[in-house]
């Protein structure tokens, strides 16, 4: 299977310029995507574009990973209504050296055959003259056509503060970064989002007027839910790739409760399962939906390759948590971040140092028992735990040494009904 007939049957190729399939197949291409460093973190909703690189890198070609620390210090209008908060140059390093961390969980940056590149563009955005610029590249540009691109147009319509030279320059940044790759690297496609399309025919056409080489260009959709929202960090809920921004469990957690309808086509995007493999699951889950099997293989083959197989056993144990797993193995901020939802209420130190509480207390004065006698009733049920621990008796104490980590009880009635006690 070729590299766009991968894409295809994943439904993860948008649209390809003239003659880039043709090139693929005539032998390794070096292909890059650009990312700003307008976070620390990458999120969701670049997955698609880091999947594009992971099978071009699979199918035996030359992936480049383009961090935009000169751009990013612009920013791009693209799907943008109102201009960006400028970096500094400290602060696009730092998030560029954070960015590279998370690639190497999908590229291999190591290999002997075809390793993964990692290259700023303030290699040279941040070195060439502004009379040279202007001289060599922006003569190349016309006004009149960079008025009529889509994300200029919208941000002049739609601001009333229009928008900035700065922003306006963006494309003329990035269809020099194609020149300076094809130059340096022999960089002959660009890919990246459907919104970029714009972005990637200027650089191709930038090429070809600079450098007198044929380039190509390669767009992925944009994902949005089967309810229409755009797949990406805010309206992801924020599912970031950064364990301290989104822990494992949150992340897992994200992807078990994707729509149904979006879950097939998410594990054609997000995984390397083959044909048969998805077929398979995706009969499964016509046909028992509430087993959620099909989600249960997308969380964990995303948070695998994201978090490793250590984020991804702590997702899991978290998760059973809810239904009364073992708390064993699992510290404070993870078990405060699973019942971060759940109703909380706080109880002073001193209650629980000496002989500490009485369980009977403790379940009526959170109000997961109505009452005393409620409680009783209860626990002689054996309804009631604490940290997943069924209570045994109605005189039973509880203690700083019953805590986690001194911080947090979890109380449990019946199945699903919990509450957490802060202690402080």
């Amino acid at each position: 299977m070729s590299l766009l007939e991968e894409y295809r049957w994943r439904d993860s190729l948008q649209d390809s310029t003239e003659g880039a399939e043709a090139a693929f197949a005539e032998g390794p291409v070096t292909a890059y995507i650009g990312f700003d460093p307008t976070a620390a973190s990458l999120h969701v909703g670049n997955l698609m574009p880091i999947m594009g690189l992971v099978h071009l890198q699979r199918a035996g070609h030359h992936p480049i990973v383009l961090v935009g620390g000169g751009t990013g210090l612009i920013g791009d209008p693209s799907g943008k209504t109102e201009e960006r908060q400028l970096l500094t140059k400290e602060g696009a390093a730092e998030n560029l050296a954070a960015i590279r961390r998370q690639l190497e969980h999908f590229l291999d940056f190591d290999c002997s055959t075809n390793p993964a590149r990692t290259v700023n563009n303030l290699d040279w955005l941040g070195e060439i003259a502004m009379v040279d610029f202007l001289r060599d590249v922006g003569k190349h540009f016309s006004v009149n056509a960079l008025l009529n691109k889509e994300s200029v147009r919208r941000r002049v319509e739609s601001d009333e503060k229009g928008i900035s030279y700065t922003e306006f320059s963006y494309a003329l940044l990035q269809a020099y970064d194609f020149v300076e790759l094809n130059e340096r690297y022999g960089c002959t496609v660009q890919m990246g989002g459907s919104d970029q399309w714009g972005n990637i025919t200027a650089g191709i056409d930038l090429v070809r007027r600079m450098r007198g080489e044929k380039a190509y260009g390669i767009t992925y959709p944009l994902i949005t839910g089967a309810g229409g929202q755009k797949f990406g960090k805010s309206a992801a809920g924020g599912a970031w790739l950064d364990p301290a921004r989104t822990s494992p469990y949150r992340f897992y957690q994200f992807w078990m409760t994707v729509d149904d309808e979006d879950v097939v086509r998410y594990l054609r995007y997000f995984t390397l399962m083959d044909p048969e493999e998805i077929s398979e699951l995706e009969a499964v889950h016509a046909e028992r939906p509430h087993e959620r099997n099909a989600h249960r293989a997308l969380a964990e083959e995303v948070t695998r390759r994201v978090h490793g197989e250590d984020g991804l056993g702590n997702a899991q144990r978290a998760t059973q948590l809810l239904f009364g797993g073992e708390i064993t193995g699992l510290g404070a901020s993870e078990i405060a971040d699973v019942f971060s939802d759940v109703p909380s209420s706080e109880r002073p130190r001193a209650a629980l140092e000496g002989e500490g509480t009485g369980v009977l207390d403790l379940f009526a004065d959170a109000g997961l028992c109505k009452s005393r006698g409620e409680a009783r009733r209860d626990i002689e049920g054996g309804g009631l735990s604490i940290n997943n621990r069924r209570i045994e008796g109605i005189e039973a104490t509880v203690t700083l040494d019953d805590s986690i980590e001194g911080k947090f009880l979890i109380l449990r009635k019946g199945k699903k009904n919990h509450h957490m006690v802060r202690i402080v």
